[in-house]
């Protein structure tokens, strides 16, 4: 009896809190922004070198972005959802 009404009690609570959650989509979305940011910048023939790979945008914007994105995610992780939820 005892084991069973220990994994009813685990199966009802999830590691993360709301906040969590919340925080790890929000990361997710800075990384695939920046990731998208990153792509093309290609040369459709290939004897011609395209100077735009090297525009502002691809070279700090978009990996900034995915390196905040990656900081939030660490954040989400190591947040306490138990001292959250009692804010």
């Amino acid at each position: 009896m005892g084991e069973q009404k220990r994994k009813e009690d685990s199966k009802s609570e999830f590691i993360f809190g709301k906040k969590n959650y919340k925080f790890l989509f929000i990361g997710l979305a800075f990384i695939v922004i920046g990731f998208i940011l990153m792509s093309g910048g290609g040369s459709d023939d290939p004897n011609v070198f395209d100077e735009s790979i090297y525009n502002w945008r691809r070279i700090r914007l978009a990996p900034t972005l995915v390196l905040i994105g990656f900081g939030i995610q660490v954040y989400a992780i190591l947040l306490n959802p138990n001292k959250a939820a009692k804010k």
